[in-house]
């Protein structure tokens, strides 16, 4: 798998990718992450009405490897999450960008989106 990095996304340096749609946010791991873990067997996603605060574990991918801790990327209420990963958690290996993505935040201070990186600024952190 070759690392992908596609444009209008913002990123953590933790390797979370961020698409804002309004005054939502989708979130899921990066390409690059994705082939560190390895083949994702099982992901823990949060439950629908969690709050979470920006740079808190939310979330845990497992993997034959490893587990990891995903954190959420801002601040505010999870309001969807993407059940296919319950039963199909490789989408994740297979295109972490589009079907792959794990939850839906509803932002609480759309400020925060700030402090992520551009796509220029995450490449440099690879």
């Amino acid at each position: 798998m070759s690392i992908q990095i596609p444009d209008g996304l913002l990123f953590t340096k933790t390797h979370e990718w961020v698409k804002l749609d309004n005054d939502t946010v989708k979130v899921g791991i990066t390409s690059y992450a994705a082939e560190q873990l390895g083949d994702v067997v099982f992901v823990e996603l949060p439950e629908v009405g969690d709050e979470v605060s920006a740079e808190s574990d939310c979330c845990v991918i497992e993997s034959v490897k490893a587990a990891a801790d995903i954190y959420a990327p801002v601040d505010g209420e999870i309001v969807e999450i993407n059940s296919e990963l319950e039963s199909s958690p490789e989408l994740i290996n297979q295109n972490s960008f589009e079907d792959g993505w794990l939850f839906k935040i509803k932002l609480s201070d759309k400020s925060q989106l700030e402090n992520l990186l551009e796509k220029s600024e995450y490449e440099e952190t690879l």
